[in-house]
């Protein structure tokens, strides 16, 4: 019995391996570090399907080092001690290194972490940890600051494309002896559902090649269809569809109709969409749409996206519909990306402007004699906390300009009272 194609065609060398060039491009570090034979423990953090266990494989051969791969989900603390025994035997007899590869290290607790921490310090083991999780919030501050993290980013759609090619072309491990073709808009299928995941355009491809029959030798896309047990809503090779469907929901969402906000994403959802995407896109919203009309806006959003992170589908899709009917529900407003877009246009026409010498920090004699800090008024140390002192740079000062202008919408008209309020009790400080 044959293993899984995404398993027969696991990229050998460096030279298969697609995609990920921030890191394997030429000049590179991870490349360089391999070529010279200079590795260091590192964490791959990524999605799924990203290349995370190939390039530990690969790293493996290309230094020819002794690999040990170790789930963080079946192993425990006597598992790691029979790795460091092993790394002894190999360095002592074979003088080889040895590469532990932990799959899902965040899945260790800390004592499984410990165990192992002393070994990476000394160089016996070289770690190569896959994560998709946050290292920063699952792996322990020791063992991170030992290790370099690396992000593995999801494929692109065209490096995707190269992969289902070179499987379709591979003799030895792929379809090629078989003669296998595939329709272009089939293809393109495969690649758009498996949303940058390149295990899952390799077992799509699979799952279709099944289907054939006969003498038939060609997948098309209603072959894919029915191997997917999907039917994408009105898919289209261009990914045009895909585009015109978040417009849809986005300006459903502005133009405050949930009945619409609901229709597209539900249409979004059921074409297989990634429902993260398009959390990120609610979150999105949120700010440039809502922004302090209704500030719960983008805290619901958030809460929505994790809570579809922690139920998956399909139960934590009902969260992104409650999110979209708040957001299509809330009081809106522009008036933060309008003042983003005014803000950077500035910068860009005046350049870096000075730090006025009374804001800057003074944290040495030094500075305090260079006249840093030098005249700053405390607001605490003012009625109201309100002191009238100029916080922009002095070629901006003097009323030159307004980033911010709130609404009279929402919350918005609280914010707009209060800094009028503000602008009121300055005027009066500063006298006639």
């Amino acid at each position: 019995m044959k293993p899984p194609l995404a398993d027969r065609m696991r990229p050998r060398n460096l030279k298969e391996f697609v995609g990920q060039s921030h890191l394997l491009g030429p000049g590179a570090l991870l490349r360089k570090a391999i070529e010279e034979d200079r590795l260091f423990s590192m964490i791959f953090w990524g999605p799924p399907g990203s290349g995370k266990t190939t390039l530990a494989r690969v790293i493996a051969k290309e230094t020819q080092a002794h690999f040990v791969s170790l789930s963080a989900v079946l192993a425990g603390v006597k598992e790691l001690k029979g790795v460091v025994e092993e790394a002894l035997s190999y360095r002592d007899t074979f003088r080889k290194r040895t590469i532990l590869f932990v799959d899902e290290i965040h899945r260790f607790n800390k004592a499984q972490q410990d165990a192992f921490l002393p070994h990476v310090e000394s160089g016996l083991i070289t770690l190569i940890g896959a994560t998709t999780e946050n290292p920063s919030f699952e792996i322990i501050a020791p063992l991170i600051s030992r290790c370099r993290v690396l992000v593995l980013y999801p494929y692109t759609r065209e490096e995707l494309r190269i992969i289902l090619e070179r499987a379709l072309r591979d003799e030895e491990r792929g379809f090629g002896a078989e003669g296998c073709e595939i329709e272009d808009e089939a293809a393109d299928l495969i690649v758009w559902m498996a949303d940058g995941d390149a295990r899952m355009v390799l077992n799509s491809l699979e799952a279709a090649a099944s289907l054939l029959e006969g003498k038939e030798k060609r997948i098309t896309r209603i072959l894919v269809e029915k191997a997917l047990h999907k039917k994408p809503l009105l898919y289209d090779k261009a990914g045009e569809e895909h585009f015109n469907l978040i417009s849809a929901l986005h300006k459903s969402l502005r133009g405050s109709d949930p009945d619409a906000a609901i229709y597209w994403l539900t249409r979004m959802l059921m074409a297989g969409e990634d429902p993260l995407y398009i959390a990120r896109r609610l979150v999105r919203f949120a700010s440039e749409d809502v922004g302090l009309a209704d500030p719960q806006a983008l805290t619901v959003a958030l809460s929505a996206m994790e809570a579809y992170r922690f139920l998956g589908s399909p139960e934590g899709e009902l969260a992104l519909v409650q999110a979209a009917v708040y957001l299509a529900t809330a009081p809106k407003s522009n008036a933060l990306y309008v003042a983003n877009g005014r803000v950077r246009a500035v910068i860009n026409e005046t350049g870096p402007l000075p730090v006025p010498l009374y804001l800057r920090n003074a944290p040495t004699e030094l500075m305090k004699e260079m006249g840093y800090a030098k005249g700053y008024l405390y607001p605490h140390d003012f009625e109201e906390a309100l002191v009238d002192q100029p916080y922009l740079p002095e070629a901006l000062q003097g009323g030159k300009v307004k980033f911010y202008l709130p609404t009279s919408r929402g919350y918005e008209q609280k914010i707009a009272e209060r800094m009028a309020n503000w602008e009121k009790e300055k005027e009066k400080k500063r006298g006639p």
